[in-house]
């Protein structure tokens, strides 16, 4: 696997550190392989999106346009954090697709405030330093052992080497005039507190879509559903008649790449916010160093791929990762809906504990079981006048989706 060269170490210098504990310091690496066994030790071991293995795959298949950087962090020489960072160019005209669909005899305040968006979109360019990963939803970004430091210390410290990159990469000529530090949970509400008095803007764009899953069949999951959406579910399935549905192996996945990156693109390319172009070889790089977490579905109408999905076994969770299909095909098979259901029997039948769904379509997921549970962004402009208008810009920029929650279960079931 190829990878890049290491960036000269950065540490803490003394002046920079006065509020944090001496024994307290960084490295910064340009790729994974390069952060060594350290690395192994200081990152969660059952959190696979962590794992060197899996951030060696996306370093050598990356999206268009992006780079990686990573963070090790030490407390008296010993490992007790990493983070992941991504650098990419952001341009909002470019990532925003259909900021808000026609209203039928729009007023003029309507018509002028859709404007505005598509100015402002327009005039956002940046490369932006991420610390997170934007293929996945989720606390994927950062990790420390809290019984060796404190969460205030931790965002302090983290902090700093973000700020240290960002400086370093300025006298390289790469000038990150925005930091996002992407997906944190509001329960932690000491190092959200701690960001925001360090100037970045906490923001939520749409929910991740997470599953719990009590259930100890596919039988035992229907029946919890009331009538209405049981009935629902099969109505679905009997769609799928004459759809033959298997697995790829690594050798069918690259012989179908071409129609399965085109599918994906044809979905990607509709949501209201799309932020990568995901590499082509991506999906069969992760059959081929992680084929006993990942697997690739498809679906064959008379011979022909018209659908796929992704998942990747994280531990007890299931994250369904890419798909696609074909759209003029969806309302008559339910495609959709029906991968859904499929993603609900696999994590059933693995034993996973939870189903991690991710942000877009937020009705249909909570049709079938799923919850929203809110994640915080926080994002900071270097310059400080700048930095006043980060709060109005997001809300021109970031996503709104209108959804009704959905509540399949029934009241003594879920």
């Amino acid at each position: 696997m190829t990878t890049s060269l290491m960036l000269p170490f950065l540490t803490l210098e003394p002046s920079i550190a006065v509020d944090l504990m001496e024994s307290l310091r960084f490295t910064f690496f340009r790729s994974i392989e390069a952060a060594g066994q350290e690395w192994d030790i200081a990152a969660p071991a059952k959190d696979i999106f962590l794992q060197r293995t899996y951030l060696q795959i996306l370093e050598a298949n990356p999206p268009d346009g992006m780079r990686f950087g990573y963070l090790l962090f030490y407390k008296n020489n010993s490992p007790i954090g990493v983070a992941v960072c991504q650098i990419k160019y952001f341009k909002g005209g470019d990532n925003i697709i259909d900021l808000d669909i026609p209203k039928k005899d729009a007023c003029f305040f309507w018509g002028l405030a859709q404007w505005v968006k598509r100015w402002v979109a327009g005039k956002t360019t940046a490369e932006i330093l991420i610390c997170g990963n934007l293929l996945l939803t989720g606390e994927h970004g950062y990790a420390f052992d809290y019984q060796k430091i404190n969460p205030v210390d931790a965002m302090e410290i983290m902090d700093i080497a973000l700020n240290s990159v960002v400086d370093k990469m300025a006298r390289e000529g790469v000038k990150m005039p925005v930091t996002l530090i992407k997906d944190i949970a509001p329960a932690h509400q000491k190092e959200g507190i701690f960001l925001v008095r360090k100037g970045f803007t906490v923001f939520d764009i749409q929910p991740n879509m997470v599953l719990e899953l009590p259930f100890q069949n596919m039988e035992s999951y229907l029946s919890a559903m009331s009538t209405k959406y049981r009935t629902r579910a099969k109505r679905a399935f009997k769609k799928l008649d004459g759809i033959e549905r298997r697995e790829l192996s690594y050798t069918e996945i690259q012989q179908e790449l071409p129609t399965i990156y085109r599918l994906y693109s044809d979905i990607a390319n509709n949501a209201g916010f799309n932020m990568i172009d995901l590499n082509e070889k991506y999906l069969a790089a992760l059959e081929l160093h992680l084929s006993e977490q990942f697997t690739l579905y498809a679906y064959y109408l008379e011979g022909k791929l018209i659908a796929f999905y992704t998942t990747i076994r994280n531990h007890d969770e299931l994250d369904a990762h890419f798909l696609g299909y074909e759209k003029a095909l969806n309302h008559d098979y339910q495609l959709y809906l029906n991968i859904l259901y499929d993603i609900v029997k696999i994590g059933i039948d693995t034993g996973c504990k939870r189903i991690v769904f991710a942000r877009t379509a937020l009705e249909i997921k909570s049709s079938i079981g799923a919850e929203a549970h809110n994640l915080n962004c926080y994002l900071r402009h270097q310059h400080s006048v700048a930095n006043k208008f980060v709060p109005t810009i997001l809300d021109y920029l970031k996503p709104v989706e209108v959804w009704q929650p959905r509540h399949p279960f029934k009241e003594d079931s879920h």
